[in-house]
């Protein structure tokens, strides 16, 4: 049985021939139509979550008293 190059590589220590992608290359642009989508779910939290804030206040000043005054043991 005949060793492959690759046998030679390995034993080397050297890496093998790198292989050629069939894929061209690809650069970066922007994707507005993903862009636009975030800021929609961004404003979207915002609306929801801003009406909410005062509640979300309250409750967490509330705990924060009862945490105080509950005795640790």
């Amino acid at each position: 049985m005949a060793e492959s190059p690759d046998d030679d590589a390995k034993d080397s220590g050297r890496l093998p021939k790198a292989l050629r992608s069939v894929t061209p290359g690809s650069r970066s642009r922007p994707n507005e139509g993903m862009d636009v989508i975030g800021w929609g779910m961004l404003a979207g939290l915002l609306v929801l979550l801003v009406p909410l804030l005062p509640f979300i206040i309250i409750v967490w000043g509330i705990s924060k008293v009862t945490e105080m005054l509950t005795p640790t043991s």
